[in-house]
């Protein structure tokens, strides 16, 4: 009643306001004034209390992405995106394509031989992924191998997936082409068949120390078979991994065999796979460093024949005057040195080649123990030194 009573008395102060001023209808145009006051009132009123609302838990969890409720793992935005992109790209490690191209190539023709078969071996893709999560992820029934790198002294694993073991079975025991493998799901795999996958992936194995071979000689043996992914923890769970994907095709047959290799394991041949090609060198340059030799060599340098050296106090220096005669503390059979700047190269002994004196060099060069402080000063004055 009072906001009715309030907008009453503004439109009557409006319309005898417009009235003084000789405005037609000034009732008319106070009321439609007042009307869209009273309009707008409840948006302003919404406005002004929603700048002063406080977010609630559930808002804040939808910003920053941990909001799961919807089903979603929320691994895709907020704060868990930013933690879960903090993995090692392969592509740090340009070497590893060449390896895996290599690999894709020594496989397919050994594969060929061993099921007689046309096989093509492909590479669908290298990523880098955690452990754990793979672990996780390994689509069951399968068959885990668990191999070490010798030389690395490290594990590796292969994992094949069931549409690979029952297609390379069904080719191996004779089955008619043009038939897809027959599946028999639910039960264990029998011994011919982890012997038969047993020795497909040590075909694959000899064919990866091959292809590993031009970088660094390893040999991958096979330590076991495993169905069950908690019984082939080779890493930490949290431990970064590089994951190579490998696509088999025999015609209308075939599946996928993964190989995943720790960083740990690789770590030995690490600045190895950071080349960008092969027998890159990193810092080195042989000719630049047979141009450098050359240079050195041809350096002309000059050396100091130091017969004696005497410490004296400033005041004693300052009393010397013309003709007055300093005693060497030497005799002529002493060793005299031979120094370039302050270092000591070697010593010899004085004598006379015709008119000039020389010094005849009594023992091997030798090599010179520079002080760092020393060295510094001696760069910082040739900087300093104005050039001729």
């Amino acid at each position: 009643m009072a906001d009715e009573e309030e907008g009453g008395d503004l439109v009557t102060d409006w319309g005898a306001a417009l009235e003084e001023q000789g405005a037609g209808d000034a009732d008319e145009m106070a009321a439609q004034w007042a009307a869209m006051i009273d309009e707008n009132e409840p948006e302003a009123e919404e406005n002004s209390r929603g700048a002063d609302r406080v977010l609630n838990q559930e808002e804040i969890d939808n910003l920053l992405g941990f909001n799961l409720d919807d089903g979603s793992t929320g691994e895709k935005s907020g704060i868990r995106a930013l933690i879960n992109s903090a993995m090692v790209s392969y592509e740090r490690l340009p070497m590893l394509e060449i390896v895996f191209d290599r690999l894709v190539r020594l496989t397919t023709t050994s594969l060929r031989n061993f099921t007689s078969d046309n096989v093509e071996v492909s590479l669908d893709s290298i990523t880098s992924v955690r452990f754990g999560d793979y672990l996780n992820s390994i689509p069951l029934p399968a068959i885990l191998a668990v191999f070490k790198a010798e030389e690395w002294d490290n594990y590796g694993l292969f994992t094949v997936d069931s549409a690979l073991i029952y297609s390379i079975i069904d080719v191996l025991l004779g089955g008619g082409r043009g038939m897809s493998a027959i599946r028999v799901e639910g039960r264990p795999y029998t011994t011919i068949e982890l012997n038969l996958v047993r020795r497909m992936i040590e075909i694959v194995l000899e064919d990866a120390e091959q292809a590993f071979a031009p970088l660094s000689p390893v040999h991958f043996s096979l330590d076991r078979l495993e169905t069950n992914p908690r019984f082939a923890a080779i890493s930490r769970q949290a431990n970064a991994a590089i994951l190579v994907e490998l696509r088999i095709d025999m015609e209308d047959r075939g599946g996928k065999m993964e190989m995943l290799l720790p960083y740990a394991t690789i770590e030995p041949i690490r600045e190895l796979l950071l080349q960008m090609f092969m027998g890159e060198k990193f810092g080195r340059d042989a000719v630049w460093e047979g141009h450098l030799a050359t240079e050195v060599h041809a350096t002309k340098i000059e050396l100091d024949a130091v017969l004696f050296e005497r410490d004296m106090a400033l005041n004693e220096i300052m009393e010397l005057s013309v003709g007055e005669t300093l005693v060497l503390g030497t005799t002529a059979d002493q060793p005299v040195e031979i120094r370039c700047g302050p270092i000591v190269l070697t010593e010899g002994k004085m004598g006379r080649a015709g008119d000039n004196i020389s010094v005849k060099i009594s023992q091997p060069l030798r090599r010179p123990k520079v002080n760092l402080e020393m060295f510094e000063r001696l760069v910082q004055d040739a900087a300093t030194e104005p050039s001729s």
